[in-house]
C-alpha cells in the first residue's frame, strides 16, 4: 500500500485528526508523545510560526527514531514553497485551510495525499475535479453538521473531515458522525492552550482516549 493509501485507511480509522502547533519544540515532541500513547497514529502538525518548520524536522527525527508507525501531516499551507519545505523535511500528507491549487503539483510529485480546505459546494465540486480523496471542511463550527448533510449526497465517495471548534462531547461529535464525516480534526478544544502552558501530557493522553472512545460510540 502506498503512503496516500496509508493516510486515505488511516484517518479514517483514527476517526480524529488532532492538530497543534507549540513554538517550543520540546512541549512540541512531548504532545506527540502524550498522544501516541492515547493510540493516536497520525496528526496535523499546523503551520503557524516562525519555528515549525524547525519543529517539524524534530518531530520526524522523534518518530522515526521511538514511534513506530505514526505519520506526521502538515496543515495550514498556503503556497508551493511552503508544501515543498514541509515535504523536503519529511511530511507524510499536506492540509491546507483553502483550495490552493499550487500546492496540488507538489503534493503529487511526491507521491503525498493532499487534503484542501473547503466551505461552499462550488469549492468542494472544483477539489473534487482536481482529485480530492478527502475534503477538510473548515471552519467547522460555522458549517455545523447540518451543511454536510444537506450536500453529503452530491459527492459519494468523498471523505469529509470538519476542523475548527469541534468540542471534545458525544453530542458534537456524534452529531458529526451522524452526519456522515470520515473523522473530525481536533486542535485547541482537545490540545488547549493551558495544557500546553501547563505541560500536562497525562491529561492529554487521557482526553485524547476520551476522544477515540466518542468516536468509536458514534459511528
Amino acid at each position: 500500500m502506498d503512503k496516500k493509501e496509508t493516510i486515505l485507511k488511516l484517518i479514517p480509522e483514527q476517526g480524529i485528526l488532532p492538530l497543534y502547533f507549540n513554538k517550543d519544540a520540546e512541549v512540541s515532541v512531548n504532545i506527540l508523545r502524550a498522544l501516541y500513547n492515547a493510540g493516536v497514529k497520525t496528526i496535523e502538525y499546523t503551520n503557524r510560526g516562525e519555528a515549525a518548520l524547525k519543529n517539524f524536522a524534530k518531530l520526524r527525527e522523534v518518530c522515526d527514531k521511538e514511534l513506530g508507525g505514526m505519520y506526521l501531516g502538515v496543515g495550514t499551507i498556503k503556497n508551493a514553497k511552503q508544501a515543498q519545505d514541509f515535504v523536503d523535511a519529511g511530511a507524510d500528507y499536506i492540509i491546507s485551510p483553502g483550495l490552493v491549487e499550487e500546492v496540488i503539483p507538489v503534493a503529487e510529485k511526491a507521491g503525498l495525499l493532499w487534503i484542501p480546505g473547503c466551505m461552499t459546494p462550488s469549492e468542494i465540486i472544483k477539489a473534487e475535479n482536481l482529485g480530492a480523496k478527502v475534503i477538510k471542511l473548515f471552519p467547522g463550527n460555522m458549517l455545523g453538521p447540518s451543511f454536510l448533510s444537506g450536500i453529503k449526497e452530491l459527492f459519494p465517495g468523498m471523505l469529509f473531515m470538519p476542523t475548527g471548534g469541534v468540542e471534545l462531547t458525544t453530542e458534537n461529535i456524534g452529531g458529526w458522525f451522524k452526519a456522515g464525516v470520515c473523522a473530525v480534526g481536533m486542535g485547541s478544544k482537545l490540545i488547549t492552550k493551558q495544557l500546553m502552558e501547563e505541560q500536562k501530557y497525562e491529561q492529554l493522553t487521557a482526553d485524547t482516549k476520551a476522544a477515540l472512545e466518542i468516536v468509536k460510540a458514534s459511528r
